[in-house]
């Protein structure tokens, strides 16, 4: 069985709130879960100290079960100092696509035989 610590999300319309859990990968995102471990709203301000709150002894419990963060969660764990989130490297998110290359050099074309 396949374990994840992930977002479950409550709340209203507009009035998000989530449970951090521990789930099976399989089951829905607000549905069955094993155990609730922390909390996350998101409308309070970013220093908040209720903004996060986490069960730190059975988060690592299951983390040494090998349940595996989501993203978000994971970034949670990070900043409480419970696990090591990797800085990520994107070099190519910035270039233009095929479409725009090919528009560009074209253009360049275009601008060289009006040069001459």
């Amino acid at each position: 069985m396949s374990l994840k610590i992930r977002l479950a999300r409550g709340g209203a319309k507009k009035r998000p709130y989530y449970r951090i859990v521990i789930a099976d990968a399989r089951a829905p995102r607000d549905g069955r879960f094993i155990e609730k471990v922390g909390t996350f709203n998101p409308l309070l301000a970013r220093d908040s100290a209720e903004r996060v709150t986490l069960v730190t002894e059975r988060i690592q419990y299951w983390l040494e079960k090998g349940a595996q963060p989501t993203d978000r969660v994971l970034r949670f764990l990070d900043a409480a100092g419970l696990a090591k989130r990797p800085a990520r490297n994107n070099p190519t998110k910035g270039e233009p696509g095929e479409k725009a290359k090919e528009r560009a050099a074209a253009r360049a074309e275009a601008a060289a035989a009006t040069a001459e």
